[in-house]
């Protein structure tokens, strides 16, 4: 990958770690679930207005909607309104990566690789080093709550990964007019027309609020998005997903410098924990580039034969390129491993789509 691509995507690595903070800084003026409908409203009114329809079957539309629009932001605001840290928030989100595997192999008999596997058994015992912390420090529910954030995200990226659309952000824009219609009926029922009736009409910490919702809408999630799809576009998932995992290291350094967020040691442990196991198995050795023929040599390189399209496997799901054995000329490398660019077939399936994200908030 090209140095201004990886700088590309430390930027937006940068640019959804402080999402975190903005996200804290319109709770404080705005109630959760209707600060979630008013976010994605704000990008599904023109999207209904300006952008195509994805030409992707309705129920994984809706699906990626329902689980990542809707319930990891329901979880999400809710335990951030409840009191954890945006730091350790944007940490236990990364709970998605061995959810998203459990989904794939559970529902849809995902292959899990050893390295994957051991990469999210280490990612699961720092979250459990985090939880184990939170439950003496502070309050135990915000943090479970994230945990149910990071569970829909994952239900997301199972449906926006079939979904295989062909152009990824256009479904991402039109994931955003999923959540709207539900966060506000929950708003009503739950916060009550006062409560919303006041975030419109009272001025207290508003400047901050709306400030916070703008960063959110146009960095988070429209650059920030726009130029995670770009790149993915132009390289092999393995080469992007990896820098998904600044995120958090920016979310909890951000929160300790401008929040004087406190984070303990063992929570620093978990977090090393988590980071490390995700990015152990969200990697992948490139296979090696074969040797050249020597001149005169006889016959075409032998195949395996013509190609045929396979299901996402969990390998994929953060970000992996496809193990061995997918239909690859032998003695050729596969260009997933090897850096793919916009013209060279590879995989759409989770690789392309769900590691892609990152915490997309």
């Amino acid at each position: 990958m090209p140095a201004r691509h990886r700088l590309l995507a430390v930027v937006v690595a940068v640019a959804w770690g402080l999402n975190f903070l903005a996200i804290d800084a319109s709770l404080e003026h705005f109630p959760p679930f209707l600060l979630a409908a008013v976010r994605f409203a704000i990008i599904a009114v023109p999207t209904l207005l300006l952008v195509p329809r994805p030409r992707v079957p309705a129920r994984w539309l809706f699906g990626y909607g329902l689980g990542f629009g809707t319930l990891q932001f329901l979880f999400l605001y809710w335990a951030m309104h409840a009191g954890i840290q945006p730091g350790v928030a944007s940490l236990v989100l990364q709970s998605s990566a061995p959810f998203t595997v459990l989904l794939g192999a559970a529902l849809f008999g995902d292959t899990v690789t050893p390295r994957r596997l051991a990469g999210l058994t280490v990612a699961v015992l720092g979250l459990a080093v985090v939880g184990w912390e939170r439950s003496h420090t502070a309050a135990i529910g915000p943090f479970l709550l994230v945990l149910a954030g990071g569970f829909g995200w994952a239900i997301g990226n199972i449906c926006n990964a079939r979904a295989q659309a062909p152009n990824p952000f256009h479904l991402t824009l039109w994931m955003s007019v999923v959540p709207p219609v539900p966060m506000l009926a929950l708003s009503l029922l739950v916060e009550g027309p006062h409560r919303i009736g006041a975030a419109f009409s009272t001025t207290d910490h508003l400047l901050g609020a709306l400030t916070g919702l703008a960063y959110t809408v146009l960095i988070g999630t429209l650059l920030g998005s726009g130029i995670w799809s770009w790149l993915m576009a132009r390289h092999a998932a393995g080469l992007v997903a990896p820098f998904s995992m600044l995120v958090p290291v920016i979310g909890l350094s951000a929160s300790a410098v401008l929040l004087n967020e406190r984070i303990t040691a063992l929570e620093i442990v978990g977090a090393v924990l988590v980071v490390g196991g995700v990015l152990h198995g969200s990697t992948a050795r490139a296979l090696p580039l074969p040797l050249p023929r020597r001149h005169g040599s006889r016959g075409p390189i032998a195949t395996t034969g013509p190609a045929t399209p396979t299901r996402p496997t969990a390998a994929a799901v953060a970000g992996q390129p496809e193990p061995n054995g997918s239909a690859t000329p032998a003695g050729l490398p596969d260009p997933r491993d090897c850096g793919a660019t916009a013209s060279t077939p590879r995989a759409t399936g989770i690789s392309a789509l769900t590691a892609t994200r990152g915490p997309a908030v």
